[in-house]
């Protein structure tokens, strides 16, 4: 007797990577708008339910879900600023300041809707990058670290893809816990 036939998993069940081309996006750049479309996923599905306490749990002194979630928001920010070329503004600077502080009980819609928004804008801005352009220098931070579009494109969704392992683990802890280890 032969195996039922397995169907093909929807697209839900994949990861971003094996769901086709993201639609406008220079090939050069479809693994850096794969990543960040998995990033905005998972960030969703790993902090869903989360208490107030377990959202700003650090077991073990650990960084919070809070920070890592604000934290990715600003990497992808402060990474596509330095792509363009740009200096990162004041108010860049005090969302970084701001990142590891604790979430109030009214901020998980707002953390994770400035993420969704974050990330939206970051695979429009792909659309627009000129592929002859990637390789083009640009200097990273106040002392001008050398770096190119490219690295700036790749290392802002590859760091944020880091923070979404990280905060796995954090909120795997936090959930087996209970939440009983206080925010620090």
């Amino acid at each position: 007797m032969r195996p039922a036939a397995s169907r093909p998993p929807s697209l839900a069940a994949t990861e971003w990577w094996q769901r086709g081309p993201v639609s406008g996006v220079p090939d050069a750049l479809q693994p850096v708008a794969h990543i960040l479309l998995q990033v905005r996923e998972s960030v969703g599905e790993l902090v869903g339910g989360l208490t107030l306490d377990e959202w700003n749990a650090r077991p073990a002194g650990i960084a919070s879900a809070a920070f890592h979630v604000r934290h990715i928001t600003g990497v992808i920010d402060r990474l596509f600023t330095y792509a363009r070329g740009a200096a990162l503004s004041e108010e860049q600077f005090a969302a970084l300041r701001a990142e590891g502080a604790p979430m109030r009980a009214d901020e998980a819609a707002e953390v994770l809707a400035a993420l969704g928004a974050r990330v939206t804008a970051a695979v429009e801005e792909l659309r627009t990058v000129d592929p002859a352009t990637l390789g083009d220098f640009r200097g990273v931070g106040r002392a001008q670290l050398p770096s190119t579009v490219i690295g700036c494109l790749v290392h802002g969704a590859e760091h944020a893809m880091r923070h979404v392992g990280q905060l796995s683990v954090t909120t795997r802890v936090v959930r087996a816990a209970g939440a009983a280890v206080p925010p620090a």
